[in-house]
């Protein structure tokens, strides 16, 4: 195939590279785990080229607007800070009798995601630009927010075990300095067009990161199996708090699907650190276990949400308001 033939091959195939991808990472992880140090290596920088060439996809203009959309902003905070914490509590609470796999799950479900949140708000049709402008806001309010929430969701097992370090080198080395260098890239070679490299980009993130992971949480063995339906019940209910609370703030589509995609995806690449320093292996694990379940979610969201969300049709008065990126 030429180039611009293997491109549409692949973004017309995305999901189902992305499914082969995972379980290619799985058997990877389970049959050669002695790549697992090298492959975890790997998953930082991976994800920090995928969001360079995210962020190349979005003029810089856009930004500016992004960040001075106030309503956005307050309904993207209310949905992660108000409405998903109420839902952790409630799902979380079979957990009570298992304080670190309780603490596990409540480490990765109440923190945003920041990084790999914005590629599948692109792939979905949302208004990624609005996702990229809220980043630093989103990263603050978690390094505020966890060291409250969670002792307080865990009845105080986890009191004084969050430290900011972590957070900050997240936002730092994934979103800051991808986001310096697409501006330097923009400013100085604007018609360079990184889009093509944006799937292979992804199967390599999620190769890493499954790869790299196995075996963690083949080392934890069946205690992990109780979060399984937890995380997928989270998926669920928080696909529709978003959605339902972006109807409610008269958000168009594209901001919508960016609101609906950040409730429901969490930011396990970054507290993972802080759940390693923790003393039980469990911890850990039950972070990862989310980001399997996850990635698979991700993977069926993008083709749900589109159809969740619809751009109004044309005599519609809201037509036209969806945000960039709708369809």
């Amino acid at each position: 195939m030429e180039r611009k033939q293997c491109r549409e091959w692949a973004e017309r195939h995305q999901v189902a590279l992305y499914l082969l991808t995972i379980g290619a990472g799985v058997a990877l992880g389970a049959l050669l785990p002695g790549l697992a140090p090298t492959l975890e290596l790997a998953v930082e920088p991976s994800i920090a080229a995928l969001l360079l060439v995210t962020f190349l996809g979005v003029p810089l203009t856009r930004l500016g607007a992004a960040l001075r959309d106030g309503r956005f902003l307050l309904t993207l905070l209310a949905v992660n800070f108000l409405a998903v914490p109420l839902i952790v509590w409630v799902l979380t609470r079979p957990l009570t009798g298992s304080p670190e796999l309780l603490i596990g799950a409540l480490l990765v479900l109440l923190a945003p995601c920041i990084d790999y949140v914005i590629v599948f708000t692109a792939l979905a049709g949302g208004a990624q630009e609005r996702l990229l402008a809220a980043t630093p806001v989103l990263m603050l309010a978690q390094m505020l927010a966890l060291p409250v929430l969670v002792p307080m969701l865990s009845g105080g097992a986890a009191l004084g075990m969050i430290e900011p370090v972590p957070f900050v080198r997240a936002l730092v080395l994934l979103v800051l300095l991808p986001l310096l260098v697409a501006v330097l890239i923009q400013r100085v070679g604007p018609r360079w067009d990184l889009s093509p490299a944006m799937v292979p980009l992804m199967v390599l993130v999620l190769v890493t990161v499954v790869a790299s992971q196995t075996q963690r949480v083949l080392g934890a063995g069946t205690p992990l199996l109780a979060l399984v339906p937890i995380y997928a019940g989270f998926l669920v209910l928080a696909t529709a708090a978003g959605t339902l609370v972006s109807r409610l703030a008269k958000l168009g589509v594209g901001e919508s699907r960016s609101l609906t995609f950040s409730a429901a995806t969490r930011n396990s690449l970054v507290v993972l650190p802080l759940a390693l320093a923790m003393p039980s292996p469990l911890v850990p694990a039950a972070v990862v276990t989310q980001t399997l379940v996850e990635l698979l979610g991700m993977v069926v969201l993008v083709q749900v949400l589109p159809r969740l969300l619809r751009t109004p049709r044309a005599d519609s008065p809201r037509a036209g308001m969806g945000g960039s990126g709708s369809r």
